[in-house]
Order: C-alpha cells, then structure tokens, then sequence
C-alpha cells in the first residue's frame, strides 16, 4: 500500500485516550505513517508501549531523553503533514492557545509552520468545556488558518454525567483527517 501522509497524534490525559487506539488502527490501515507523542498525563490513562505496538515507532513523550540529542520538537514538526491532538485536554488548549512551551507536546505544535494542519479534538466536563476561559482560548485556536476543531460530542462523561464533552469518535476524527489532507495547500 502506498504511504498516504505522516501524521502525529498529541494524546493528552484524559479517558478519552483509549479511544485513540481505533484511530490509529484506522489511519495505519489506511496507509499513513503515525508517530505519537504523549504528556506525563496521558501515560496514566493508557501506555506508550500500546501506541509502539499499533504503530511499530517509538513513542514520544520526554522533550529531551537521554542518548537523544536532536532537536525532538523541530524533527516531529518537520516530520508531520498533519498534526491531531486528541483528546485535547483544557490544559494543553490552553498552553497552545497561549503559547506555553512546556512539554514535548505543546513544543512540537509551536514548532509547526503555518502550512501544516492541527486537528484538535476536545475532551473534558463540561462544566470545563463551558468554562470562559476555555472557550476564549477556543476562539484564539479557531481564528489561526491551520487550526481546525472537531467540538465535543453530547453524552454520557466520564463523571457520570450527561452533557457535552466526549470527543469525536475516532471514525468522525479520521474522516476530518483525510479531509484536511485532501484540501489543496493554499
């Protein structure tokens, strides 16, 4: 099968994070190239070695590791033709938004140039997804040309409770993937 494109997945904690299982298997069966990468957070939902397995590549998760002297941030950014953080937890919205460089993640996404495209699929509570301030960094992310937000779904959270804030299935994720790589780069 010929390789369609990279794409690198940001997995943020949250619960959401074993969904992303799918997408991988989705994209990898479909012919593109996937890194991942992780925050500390997100090892606590689910393991790197899953992702390693599903992709056959290392998994990212430290800005500097020992014996890994290259620059991880520009190497991914360059890498990439496509960039999905998901689930997109509020607190790494937030330090995109906001510019804050303090993991690998959040370094690699300052890193991309304006041509590559960043899909972001939230996930969180909704009393946080309601939250003004989430929602002005949310509109700051919306206005920059190579974002793209795929809102969270109404359902049944993760704190028992009914309202929006499940992310996109992994399928409605992938469709918005192929999508934005599809587009004619302007």
């Amino acid at each position: 099968m010929k390789k369609k494109g990279n794409i690198l997945i940001g997995i943020c904690g949250g619960i959401a994070a074993y969904k992303i299982c799918q997408l991988v298997r989705l994209l990898v069966k479909n012919g593109y190239l996937v890194k991942v990468m992780m925050t500390p957070a997100a090892t606590e939902f689910i393991r790197p070695l899953v992702f390693k397995e599903l992709t056959g590549q290392p998994v990212y998760q430290k800005m500097f590791s020992l014996g890994n002297q290259d620059a991880q941030h520009i190497s991914l950014s360059e890498w990439a033709d496509l960039a999905i953080i998901a689930p997109l937890s509020a607190n790494t919205l937030s330090k995109v938004a906001c510019g804050i460089c303090d993991n690998l993640l959040t370094s690699v996404v300052c890193a991309l140039t304006s041509s590559k495209p960043v899909l972001l699929a939230p996930a969180m509570n909704e009393g946080m997804w309601k939250n003004p301030l989430i929602q002005e960094n949310l509109f700051r992310l919306k206005k920059i040309k190579n974002y793209t937000v795929l809102s969270p779904e109404r359902g049944e959270l993760a704190c028992k409770t009914i309202g929006i804030g499940r992310m996109a299935e992994p399928g409605k994720i992938y469709k918005k993937a192929e999508a934005i790589l599809k587009k004619p780069k302007s």
